[in-house]
């Protein structure tokens, strides 16, 4: 496949923009950049007829985004009442909504709220995605049931199921099983789309016992270790009532902290678990939609919000994910930009550059935890995940000034085409390997199901 004809940005370090900029695609990877009259040039044989070309047209050629944390399984959340009265925190919202939601899913439910998830993700340009799943009463094979969901749409995706100790010892060590078992199924190799992480609820849901097991069990299968820390206040206070250390201080004392650790959220730590992240280079992902939804970012009544800042500053790597929002990464960045200024009362607070950083260079340092060739960039041996954005700058556009243009300018309705290894998923807006329709009405057979599910646990 040759792309040619557009403007081609590799959010590189440092950033490379090239006007009439063309990609060339073999084998699932990126084989040469330049100019188009230079592959042209240099390739002559793709100018026969029946080659594969795309003519950008002007486009943006972007890197597919990443999307370093998220949840397929609270698809079906959209629209729902939650029984009973509403709730006034962040552990009652996991009570009175996710506990319930993730507890009414079946096999099918599992399938058709990933598939919706995946559309979405096609259509705003998120070629990558970290998942983290949640089923109590379908756990067994529930992983291999996104897996091929992944595979039909033809994105890349990580996936882990979620073990904790709230549905008993029993669902923790099925919970266990089911990583360890998908992880052995996948092999070791890293070239795959789809690749495994090890999944942890929370620790405020996750006894001594179970979280040494999962530790030395992802140690064992030699994958990374994903769950949330410190999202909500809780998970702190149980932690120092229960265990009588913070949440990634216990995280260490565990062994379950390090460079194979990544730490959705983050919000609630100090300065003392920001040294031991970076100490154990630990990653973290930021969510900063979700975080403002459940006003999980508040300290004796006032409200905060992750230190991000700080975290960088301290040489974490930090990226970004949606926690199961929308696969608009242009909406998130530009939310955390707004976020930290607001909460800050400067605006000089993290800035387009940082967030943009986060999201591509960060991301893209997260995705090596499970993919060998570079992710999340256009350099030659990466994977060819690529994106067409029909973006119409009508101020300059410079390798400097682009992340600028992406948080002021740039939204995931503009995307046109979507690649993922190589495969061409969306053209000119039209899917290409998921029936958008046929999905929706299937999906909303099953949502009903399980929101009479839900309503029979209220």
């Amino acid at each position: 496949m040759l792309i040619t004809h557009g403007t081609l940005i590799t959010m590189t370090e440092p950033n490379i923009l090239i006007t009439d900029g063309a990609v060339l695609v073999k084998d699932g990877l990126i084989a040469d950049i330049g100019s188009t009259r230079e592959l042209q040039k240099r390739h002559p044989e793709l100018a026969t007829p029946g080659a594969d070309m795309i003519d950008a047209a002007g486009k943006l050629i972007l890197p597919g985004n990443i999307c370093a944390h998220t949840h397929f399984y609270g698809a079906f959340a959209r629209g729902m009442a939650i029984p009973g009265q509403a709730a006034t925190n962040f552990v009652e919202i996991l009570e009175r909504l996710w506990w319930k939601l993730d507890r009414a899913l079946d096999l099918e439910a599992v399938r058709y709220s990933a598939l919706v998830c995946l559309v979405n993700a096609i259509k705003h340009g998120t070629t990558t995605l970290v998942d983290h799943h949640a089923s109590p009463n379908a756990i067994a094979g529930s992983l291999d049931v996104i897996a091929q969901a992944v595979n039909l749409a033809g994105l890349r995706a990580s996936l882990c199921y979620e073990v904790t100790d709230r549905n008993g010892l029993d669902g923790a060590r099925a919970g266990i099983t089911e990583n360890v078992r998908f992880a052995r199924a996948l092999g070791s190799a890293r070239s795959g789309r789809v690749q495994a992480a090890f999944g942890l609820h929370a620790l405020l849901t996750v006894g001594d016992d179970t979280l040494d097991r999962s530790a030395r069990a992802a140690q064992d299968a030699g994958i990374p270790l994903h769950l949330h820390v410190a999202e909500g206040l809780a998970d702190e206070s149980e932690s120092v009532e229960r265990y009588h250390l913070r949440a990634v201080e216990r995280l260490a004392a565990h062994d379950a902290l390090s460079d194979q650790t990544l730490c959705a959220h983050c919000i609630h730590v100090d300065a003392g678990e920001i040294e031991l992240l970076a100490r154990h280079k630990a990653f973290v992902t930021h969510q900063p939609r979700s975080n403002m939804n459940n006003a999980v970012g508040t300290l004796l009544g006032m409200p905060l919000v992750a230190p991000v800042p700080q975290m960088l500053a301290a040489g974490i790597c930090v990226g970004l994910g949606n926690d199961g929002f929308s696969n608009n990464a242009f909406t998130e960045m530009t939310f955390a930009d707004l976020l930290h200024r607001h909460m800050a009362g400067d605006p000089r607070a993290m800035g387009a550059d940082k967030v943009v950083h986060m999201a591509y260079a960060n991301n893209a340092r997260i995705a090596s935890l499970f993919w060998e060739k570079p992710v999340g960039t256009i350099t030659i041996g990466a994977h060819a995940d690529i994106v067409l954005a029909d973006y119409q700058p009508f101020t300059p556009l410079h390798a400097g000034n682009v992340p600028w243009h992406i948080l002021f300018g740039m939204d995931g309705s503009e995307i046109t085409h979507t690649i993922c290894a190589g495969k061409l998923l969306m053209k000119d807006r039209q899917l290409l390997t998921l029936d958008e329709s046929q999905i929706a009405e299937q999906a909303r057979a099953v949502a009903t199901e399980t929101w009479a599910r839900v309503q029979a646990m209220a």
